[in-house]
């Protein structure tokens, strides 16, 4: 959707962004053609029996799963991809950024190992459609300081239910907006 803010941040390259979930599902109209989601890792509450407090985001990488405590005994799940061996962030940590269409640099490690693939990326990409972060970003923080690890969405819906990222937790663009709406700064990430 094309209005005067648009134009005042970022002129014709802010048109390319949609601003609207409507609009994401327009330019997502694609992967719908040619990739189905298992049901199982579809958002949905389930029975979770936790020692976390309500508003905890647990993050069991194993399963690939993300689970939004409610209650005891009750989170809204949601399928997730994550980080390969060894790659993958584990403990707790705290969301004290989120963003809405981020923009994407790859970490120097990332860089390092595989120059070929990210060194072009160096400078960063803008937030958008074709963004690695997808449509939504929840930084994680731990003591203070950015682990460099995010919950965000992703351009690559098929990766759901893997072990194929860098570190951080892949979500379908739909689900990272709806856990994004649910979330406030101040929650605690357990990645188990």
């Amino acid at each position: 959707m094309f209005t005067r803010r648009n134009f005042l941040l970022g002129g014709l390259a802010a048109l390319l962004v949609p601003q609207s979930h409507e609009a994401l599902a327009h330019h997502t109209k694609k992967f719908k053609k040619t990739f189905k989601l298992n049901p199982e890792f579809a958002p949905q509450t389930v029975s979770y029996s936790t020692k976390y407090d309500p508003g905890t985001i647990v993050v069991d990488p194993r399963n690939h799963f993300l689970y939004l405590i409610e209650t005891r005994g009750r989170a809204r799940r949601y399928g997730v991809g994550v980080g390969r061996a060894g790659l993958a962030f584990r403990g707790s940590a705290t969301i004290k950024r989120k963003a809405e269409w981020p923009r994407w640099t790859p970490t120097k490690n990332m860089i390092r190992r595989q120059p070929r693939k990210y060194a072009k990326y160096a400078k960063g990409v803008p937030g958008g459609i074709n963004n690695p972060l997808g449509a939504r970003a929840l930084y994680l923080f731990k003591g203070g300081r950015d682990t460099f690890y995010r919950i965000h969405g992703t351009t690559q819906p098929s990766s759901i239910g893997r072990s194929v990222s860098n570190g951080c937790i892949r979500m379908i663009n739909d689900h990272v907006i709806d856990l994004y709406n649910r979330v406030p700064l101040g929650t605690r990430v357990v990645v188990l």
